[in-house]
């Protein structure tokens, strides 16, 4: 009895130790969420507050009771934000399937295919990594300006159509594919082109449809380059439409009018996020998972 005893209060002390670890890690994860949702929720409440209420707060106030809308509409007529949106749609959709084209049959070819010099090319390839993205720009900036795409969308689609990473990504998970099934695939006569279609692709699919989700984002949240190789407004994307608005647009003395853009811009990847949240975890673990 005498150890029965001692063994329940040393289980006792063991959960009571869990539950007060267990309670720090909980309290220390909510305050960093609250630190992180914090700036998207003054954003939010930025947005639909109005002018001038914004201008008469002496310390700003954590919430408003006179909510409005005008600060979207102003956002939608005062400047072209609906073709800013139009851009970056042009933009995120053909840069996106050009990279995927590129990307698997690269990944495909490292892969699967033998040919002299394979290994020294991936190398080589993969030593492109190591270069810094700033020097890349520089080179790509010269380039499309020396070929006269500066202000078209071949301009600013081309230096985005292929990821070394991306390629390397993919690579990795192909070939976890059992050489077995290429073997009994070529003994039925199935071409390397209808291999890669007809049992690659399907099999590596939540890594293919999460590489297209994070290009689609990036491309969306891209601002370097679209805002170094346009300066005319008919082919600016939302991130430097956005600068411009903040420079030269209302966003300089309208803050409410200019956090409802930022709001109307980051709407569609948070949309875009909670919808395919699932299928990007998934792709994750698919391209991590050996054997």
């Amino acid at each position: 009895m005498a150890n029965q005893s001692s063994f329940e209060k040393l289980n006792k002390t063991a959960n009571a130790k869990k539950k007060a670890a267990n309670a720090i890690i909980y309290a220390l994860l909510s305050f960093w969420a609250v630190m992180i949702l914090f700036p998207f929720y003054w954003m939010l409440l930025t947005s639909i507050k109005s002018y001038s209420s914004y201008n008469s707060e002496f310390k700003p106030m954590l919430y408003t009771l006179k909510p409005t809308i005008d600060n979207y509409k102003l956002a939608f007529t005062a400047v072209p934000l609906s073709r800013y949106f139009m851009n970056t749609l042009i933009f995120t959709i053909s840069a996106t399937s050009l990279m995927l084209a590129i990307t698997v049959f690269s990944a495909y070819a490292f892969a699967k295919l033998n040919f002299k010099g394979k290994s020294f090319a991936f190398t080589l390839f993969l030593a492109l990594m190591m270069i810094p993205n700033e020097l890349v720009i520089v080179t790509n900036f010269v380039t499309i300006t020396n070929l006269g795409m500066r202000n078209t969308y071949l301009g600013l689609v081309l230096p985005s159509i292929a990821s070394v990473f991306y390629i390397y990504l993919l690579k990795e998970n192909f070939e976890q594919i059992p050489a077995e099934l290429y073997y009994a695939a070529k003994v039925d006569g199935t071409s390397d082109l209808a291999y890669l279609f007809k049992v690659m692709i399907p099999i590596c699919k939540p890594t293919i449809f999460t590489i297209a989700i994070l290009k689609a984002i990036e491309c969306w949240n891209s601002y370097v380059w679209p805002r170094l190789i346009t300066d005319d407004a008919n082919y600016f994307v939302v991130s430097n439409g956005i600068q411009e608005i903040r420079e030269n647009g209302f966003g300089r003395e309208n803050i409410p009018a200019m956090m409802a853009a930022v709001v109307v811009i980051s709407v569609p990847l948070i949309i875009l996020y909670f919808i395919f949240r699932k299928s990007i975890m998934e792709g994750v673990a698919h391209g991590g998972t050996k054997g």
